[in-house]
């Protein structure tokens, strides 16, 4: 009740103090009970003539009583020591460095995901990014040929930014799962991160680039670095783009799904990470989750909190409408007994 009349940040150090409040209605009673014997009631035949009739003393002298019950509150909340309290927290987080290597590779727009395999990677990517506040996060793509779409950084908006840009065709087409791989492992070579981690998503076999994806996958493990393999892709067949017109845009067909599962498997027992495969939108939601649980963010938060006495205000206007109070009594609304 306190904290909705007088907000969040306001604490009270007497709050026994409002107690007093519970005189204001006995109050009420013994002056109602001290006017009606000190003002004899007048009968009269009709009122019919002066109903309605009241001059601005008569109401002024009504509300006499109202404002120094209202001192009277403002007092009493003086009394009970409001203090406004203002939070600081100073967060110790031992973050983890993390990059994203993301293969967009025309196969990626196959739509056994929906709307594609890209656009649902993109959003749960995002939702990633955003439970891990305190941690330094890059991101990678590749295709035939690889580039750092943004380097490390706790910007996570900037990221995300980035990550809605991402379309299939900006790179040579292929899979160049090595490039990729090498990509994230020279962002991460001169972190100082006690943990150093990288997410490989790709839905093919790899088919293009210079390094081999298993040469790569050494540097991550002599560098510390450990690598979570994810391949997305339903099984069977699926609508895939393979063809594409003069002007640019794709020709689907349905097309087998083939993933290097053991290239990929291979790639994280070598550096201690997990491969996971994503058949799914949903499965691969579930894939981030526990890659989140796994790689936990060591976060110590200490609060401190200041105080500043606040009954100030109260003490003034209690003052003032006492003031107010016996002005008016004795000058505009004085009455001769």
């Amino acid at each position: 009740m306190l904290d909705f009349l007088f907000g969040e940040n306001i604490q009270f150090l007497n709050p026994e103090f409002f107690l007093l409040l519970l005189l204001l209605p006995v109050a009420g009673f013994w002056y109602l009970g001290r006017r009606r014997r000190h003002y004899p009631t007048l009968r009269m035949p009709s009122l019919a003539s002066v109903r309605g009739i009241r001059s601005w003393r008569g109401w002024g002298r009504a509300a006499l009583p109202l404002l120094r019950a209202l001192a009277f509150a403002a007092l009493v909340v003086a009394l009970a020591r409001p203090q406004e309290v203002l939070r600081e927290e100073e967060v110790d987080a031992e973050g983890i460095d993390i990059m994203m290597a993301i293969d967009l590779s025309s196969s990626m727009l196959a739509q056994d995901f929906k709307p594609d395999r890209l656009e649902v990677s993109k959003r749960v990517a995002g939702q990633f990014i955003d439970k891990r506040p305190y941690d330094r996060i890059g991101l990678a793509v590749f295709a035939g040929e690889a580039f750092t779409k943004c380097p490390l950084t706790t910007d996570h908006r900037v990221l995300k930014a980035f990550l809605a840009e991402l379309s299939c065709g900006i790179l040579e087409d292929g899979t160049a799962i090595g490039m990729g791989l090498a990509t994230a492992v020279g962002h991460l070579e001169k972190s100082e991160a006690k943990s150093k981690v990288i997410i490989l998503l790709t839905d093919g076999v790899n088919n293009a680039g210079y390094i081999n994806p298993l040469m790569a996958a050494q540097i991550a493990q002599k560098l510390g670095i450990k690598v979570y393999t994810i391949g997305v892709g339903s099984t069977g067949d699926a609508l895939t783009p393979v063809n594409r017109r003069s002007d640019g845009r794709y020709i689907f067909g349905l097309a087998r799904v083939k993933i290097d599962e053991a290239l990929l498997q291979e790639i994280a027992a070598m550096t201690q990470g997990e491969y996971f495969r994503a058949t799914s939108a949903e499965n691969l939601e579930r894939i981030y989750a526990q890659i989140d649980r796994l790689e936990k963010t060591k976060v110590e938060v200490a609060v401190f909190k200041h105080y500043s006495e606040a009954f100030h205000p109260f003490v003034f206007w209690g003052i003032l409408l006492l003031l107010l109070e016996a002005l008016l009594r004795y000058t505009l609304l004085r009455t001769i007994p």
